[in-house]
């Protein structure tokens, strides 16, 4: 089996002993695999488990892979997974061109060339001559695509989505959901998205695991 992508190897959490979640999932470059179920199944603990960030009382069984590269007991700081979560967590004492920096990569050295690259990636996304704006005076739609933008310029390898679309009006949740699907394709980066949408799981095309609460 092809080890390029995201690797979920008989994967199980278990929450103060008992089973919790258990998936065995290969997702590759550029698919978008959605996972749906009911509150307290297990949902965000899943995403948790991927980023290295399970709270106490959450152990992990398995392993996890991306691009070959053994991420099981890695710190989150070192496993380039990106994730999005229902708020846009824009840093509210930074302008925008702040935030975008914060994500931007230390290989990118010197203010003028860390300003360029702020610059073109607000031009990616429609929103040239934002650099100075305070995040709050954003719309909901801008603050989505800063947030995108933001975990992008990290370079992450792969794509979590924890519900990113649902405090988001009908209007703006069908472009904002085009634009990260669009750009996780177009970059190949495997994509897990969590939702109680099933609109969520059509739009993004792939297959859709259901979990089920642990008997």
């Amino acid at each position: 089996m092809s080890e390029s992508g995201l690797i979920l190897d008989h994967l199980t959490i278990l929450r103060d002993g008992a089973p919790l979640v258990a998936l065995d999932l290969h997702i590759s470059p550029g698919e978008v695999v959605t996972v749906m179920g009911p509150s307290g199944v297990g949902k965000s603990t899943l995403l948790a488990a991927i980023t290295g960030t399970l709270a106490p009382g959450f152990t992990l069984q398995g392993g996890i892979r991306l691009d070959g590269r053994d991420l099981t007991a890695l710190p989150p700081e070192a496993r380039h997974v990106g994730i999005l979560f229902q708020d846009d967590l824009l840093f509210p004492h930074l302008s925008v061109g702040a935030n975008l920096a914060f994500g931007l990569s230390p290989a990118i050295r010197g203010r003028a060339a860390r300003r360029h690259r702020v610059q073109e990636a607000l031009a990616e996304i429609g929103m040239e001559g934002f650099a100075d704006r305070d995040p709050a005076t954003l719309s909901g739609g801008q603050k989505a695509r800063v947030a995108l933008m933001r975990m992008l310029l990290s370079e992450p390898r792969a794509l979590l989505l924890d519900e990113p679309f649902s405090r988001l009006d009908a209007a703006l949740r069908g472009q904002i959901r085009d634009l990260v699907f669009t750009r996780a394709r177009a970059l190949g980066l495997p994509t897990l998205l969590v939702t109680h949408d099933k609109e969520d799981a059509e739009a993004a095309g792939g297959r859709v695991i259901a979990l089920a609460a642990q008997a």
